[in-house]
């Protein structure tokens, strides 16, 4: 299911901060994905929350699919 692929050292700041960018991208796709799963299956904001750290209003604030800012 996961590629493996090299990880850029900071020795080379412009292959490190592309990673970075795209390992946020791709967290923020699997975040939501999980989330719209848990919400079709029945969780609560609570039990959102709680796997996240975060607290029910946060999660809800942050990744309720009426709330939620587009990706970029």
């Amino acid at each position: 299911m996961f590629e493996t692929i090299g990880i850029p050292t900071p020795d080379h700041p412009d292959e490190a901060f592309a990673a970075v960018v795209a390992l946020r991208r791709l967290s923020a796709q699997l975040e939501r994905s999980a989330v719209d799963h848990a919400i079709e299956q029945g969780w609560t904001w609570n039990q959102i929350g709680q796997a996240l750290g975060m607290t029910a209003q946060a999660a809800h604030k942050r990744l309720s699919p009426q709330r939620r800012a587009p990706l970029v």
